[in-house]
């Protein structure tokens, strides 16, 4: 199991200046990653911060934190503009970027600006931009006539540390999610609430994995990351999802957990013994 942190970047998290706190303690108190939402925080009254400047900041103040997202919607952004801050990132960090992707769990993050809500038209984007991302990343020049997007003989420079590409971990609980992130190499999901409940246990959590594993080729690795809240002394709870099936337990950390300095003191703690 390696333990990071799950950062819900609204209200005092929007700010890169806080989270870079909590990242540089992390990272001298033994935690591993650190990944962060990205949502659009108007739908909660919320500031929200972005993603990719807050892992940008982090990337060039740490030396061995993993980084990446949990998860990106896909849908709302254009390949070639991701392609290249994905790219960034795995270079800035020498190679330490995670990419977690969805369709985008609220809809109204898509209509409020004329986008379609319509979920089986998100899967088929997200699908599609997965596989367009997979490309332009790879170095090969690029022609792709889709549903969805069209690339006419482009080749993108430079190219990410990691090879062939970062990994892709996949959001969401439904079958076909679990199925899509069988196609790539990790599932990431919550199994805590708002209220810093457990609401999904070891035994669901199994469940879910052994379908994923039902189609992933044998002996593949693949990680199933799960944010959750402990305390210094819940390594018995942490191994529990371990045994289940977890390869990563995020430490989930937002302003209904307490304040700044109560969450730093978490983080300075460490992972669960």
């Amino acid at each position: 199991m390696q333990y990071g942190l799950n950062v819900v970047t609204l209200g005092d998290y929007a700010d890169p200046r806080n989270v870079l706190r909590l990242a540089t303690v992390a990272e001298a108190a033994g935690w591993e990653g650190l990944f962060v939402w990205d949502h659009m925080g108007f739908v909660w009254g919320a500031p929200a911060g972005d993603p990719w400047v807050i892992l940008a900041a982090v990337a060039a103040s740490t030396s061995h934190l993993k980084l990446g997202v949990a998860v990106a919607p896909l849908p709302r952004y254009s390949p070639q503009v991701l392609a290249r801050a994905l790219t960034g990132l795995d270079l800035l960090s020498n190679g330490r970027l995670i990419f977690g992707a969805g369709l985008g769990g609220v809809p109204e993050e898509f209509t409020a600006f004329g986008e379609s809500s319509d979920l089986r038209r998100r899967a088929a984007i997200l699908d599609e931009g997965l596989e367009v991302l997979n490309r332009l990343m790879s170095g090969e020049a690029v022609n792709h006539h889709g549903p969805y997007y069209n690339i006419e003989n482009v080749t993108l420079a430079p190219l990410p540390v990691q090879r062939p590409r970062m990994p892709v971990w996949i959001g969401g609980e439904s079958i076909p999610a679990l199925h899509r992130a069988a196609r790539w190499d990790g599932w990431v999901i919550g199994a805590d609430d708002e209220t810093c409940k457990m609401v999904k246990s070891p035994e669901q959590l199994r469940e879910q994995v052994g379908v994923i594993r039902k189609y992933l080729p044998a002996n593949a690795h693949f990680d199933v990351a799960i944010s959750g809240v402990s305390t210094p002394t819940d390594g018995p709870l942490t191994r529990a999802y371990e045994a289940a099936g977890a390869t990563w337990w995020l430490e989930s950390l937002h302003g209904f957990r307490g304040s700044m300095q109560d969450l730093l003191v978490r983080v300075e703690s460490g992972p669960p013994k």
